[in-house]
């Protein structure tokens, strides 16, 4: 049982490696910035419960989107450092994939925080 628990252990290690890796790029970087505001704007705003839910969860996916976005990029750079059409098709579409995430996260954004800010500014 405590080797089980030490594997485990050891997992949850290699994942903050992971995050420390991920700190490290620009963009990930910005997202949890603009992650930290929503975060911060949900309790400012005292959004409702399910509305902090969607908001986390949102945050979450395009982060996690982020990370793997980055992953297929390092894979591809690996296995094919000299760029060829291939490759850039598979890169565009994965950050497009992250793009799309983002528009829909701003959406459920504005759609959650409009009214608070209309109530503020109007």
């Amino acid at each position: 049982m405590a080797s089980k628990f030490k594997k485990l252990i050891k997992k949850f290690g290699h994942a903050i490696d992971g995050l420390k890796l991920a700190v490290s790029e620009q963009v990930f970087i910005i997202f949890c910035g603009i992650g930290l505001l929503v975060f911060i704007a949900m309790f400012v705003f005292k959004v409702p419960l399910y509305e902090k839910v969607v908001l986390i969860l949102t945050i979450t996916f395009i982060m996690t989107l982020e990370l793997i976005n980055s992953r297929i990029e390092r894979i591809l750079d690996i296995f094919q450092p000299d760029q060829d059409l291939n490759v850039k098709i598979i890169k565009d579409i994965s950050a497009a994939a992250v793009l799309l995430a983002c528009l829909g996260a701003a959406t459920i954004g504005i759609l959650i925080f409009w009214p608070y800010f209309r109530a503020l500014f109007f």
